[in-house]
């Protein structure tokens, strides 16, 4: 069962949600209803909280193939720069 709500906003705000719902062709109350199922239901990275915990699975996961990128960045970075000179 659905129910009807009322929601001021400012203007501008108006314009975009009207503008977004023009260009994908669906009402401005769907628009609306999508924003606020995110908001309320959450986003995942919003539930982890702190930036380390939205990146951390990515971590470690680029392979260079250099052992001491991390320490040593500048000499490669300057190395690679006289490559391409």
């Amino acid at each position: 069962m659905t129910t009807q709500i009322t929601v001021r906003v400012q203007e501008d705000l108006n314009r975009e949600v009207y503008g977004m719902a023009k260009r994908l062709h669906l009402k401005r109350s769907d628009i609306v209803r999508m924003a606020l199922e995110k908001f309320v239901r959450g986003d995942e990275g919003v539930k982890q909280g702190t930036a380390y915990e939205q990146v951390k699975n990515l971590i470690g996961s680029v392979a260079s193939g250099l052992p001491d990128l991390g320490k040593s960045h500048r000499k490669y970075l300057v190395e690679r720069m006289k490559r391409r000179a």
